[in-house]
């Protein structure tokens, strides 16, 4: 078998990992698990490390599961928190499982006939019908309250400067997580758990429980956090996530965020975030070395994972919609964008509001008093003259053209571009 723990190290996806590990892996097929916590009903580029770590463990034969956190999600894990974070109810955590079960098959084979199929597993299942007595008494007394305040997810909570300070709940959600894994091990054959490297002490503790309670041996394997620009985690309650639904971060924006980073992160991410072998990745970078400003790594990139995360239709839609605002796309490009990459490509573009019943308007009026896209007609009417105003993509070269509905993108939208760089948006009612 393919050496999982040799793969993702040189991908720079390995910070920890307990000894012995490696050679479980290559011993046998061996199942392994990454917990979800399912408070949205979608994942974002955060997950998505843990995720490729489970698609790269299935492609070197072992066996991926996914375990949503339905019981877990209703406590709250005090990992890399500084306050606790609001419960939900099972109906909304159900949704939210839905929903990251049919993302989730986008990067494991969930239907295959061999061994290591992937399978979703729901921790609320083991635990609604679990009483509290039974659980403290057959669990809570493997693992000292000495032991779960060592760990840094409660010791910076507990000692820090919050004022919070930590609950009762989320102080047993270490030991509810060991559980899990301790389940897994009994009746999934599950001997390795992996996730982010702020889970490293939960992680353990559930080793340490299974070698308690069971006399087995189990392993631990943590990547790295991913960083944004400022240094924060992507986490659920920072701001800025990239989702992978396209109703929270569309294809378009998705595609953007990965050809937009900086060269030194586009030569980490097109390791974690792409299935591309060793030797394609390397030549990639050297490539992008000798001319960094053609941006080929970026580009790379983003096709990959946007290929994946969504569809390479959506990816050819997001490059039509690029060219669109950077390039020389043809006009007929722009009217083939739907509504909703239209938006995203001209986020932020000012709109000015107007009725369908005042068209067919005279162009000059329409810029330059209905809309006030131009201070003046008068100024309006001298850079059309100029060649310097387009609608639609198109230069407007007759000052007396009349703006009617035959115009509009999706039946709603006109684009107006005032020298290079100036858009406005004109949304017709």
């Amino acid at each position: 078998m393919k050496n999982f723990v040799e793969e993702l190290r040189w991908r720079g996806m390995v910070h920890d990992v307990m000894p012995n590990t490696e050679e479980q892996l290559q011993k046998e097929m061996t199942a392994a698990y990454v917990g979800i916590d399912p408070t949205a009903d979608s994942l974002h580029i955060g997950h998505l490390v843990s995720v490729m770590m489970l698609k790269h463990f299935q492609q070197c034969g072992h066996k991926p599961l996914a375990l949503v956190g339905g019981a877990t999600g209703m406590i709250g894990d005090p990992s890399g928190k500084s306050s606790e974070r609001n419960l939900l109810d099972e109906k909304t955590l159900r949704h939210n499982q839905e929903c990251i079960k049919q993302q989730l098959k986008k990067f494991l084979d969930f239907d295959s006939q061999e061994a290591n199929a992937a399978e979703m597993v729901n921790n609320y299942d083991w635990m609604k019908d679990y009483g509290f007595l039974a659980f403290v008494r057959d669990i809570g007394k493997h693992i000292t309250v000495n032991y779960m305040m060592s760990k840094d997810s409660v010791r910076k909570r507990i000692s820090g400067d919050e004022r919070e300070g930590m609950s009762f709940t989320e102080f047993t959600y270490q030991l509810v997580q060991a559980y899990d894994y301790f389940f897994l091990y009994q009746h999934k054959n599950c001997k390795l758990q992996m996730g982010g490297s702020d889970q490293w002490g939960n992680i353990t503790t559930g080793t340490e429980l299974i070698r308690r309670k069971a006399g087995g041996e189990a392993f631990a394997l943590t990547c790295p956090l991913i960083t944004k620009a400022d240094g924060g985690k992507f986490g659920k309650t920072e701001q800025g996530n990239v989702w992978l639904d396209p109703r929270y971060t569309s294809p378009y924006a998705f595609y953007q965020f990965w050809l937009n980073v900086s060269d030194e992160d586009a030569q980490r991410y097109i390791k974690i975030f792409t299935m591309l072998e060793r030797t394609e990745v390397e030549a990639l970078i050297a490539k992008h070395a000798e001319a960094p400003h053609l941006r080929e790594l970026q580009k790379r990139l983003a096709k990959e994972v946007t290929c994946m995360v969504h569809s390479v239709k959506e990816y050819d839609k997001a490059v039509e919609a690029s060219e669109i605002l950077f390039g020389n796309a043809a006009p007929d490009s722009l009217r083939n964008l739907d509504e909703r990459t239209f938006l995203a490509v001209f986020e932020g573009v000012p709109i000015f509001d107007i009725e369908a019943a005042i068209l067919p308007q005279n162009v000059v009026e329409l810029l330059g008093a209905t809309t006030q896209v131009f201070p003046s007609k008068g100024e309006c009417r001298k850079m059309i003259q100029g060649g310097g105003v387009s609608l639609n993509k198109e230069k407007i070269t007759d000052a007396n053209l009349q703006i009617d509905c035959s115009f509009l993108i999706n039946e709603k939208y006109l684009l107006v571009q005032k020298g290079k760089k100036n858009y406005y948006i004109i949304s017709v009612k």
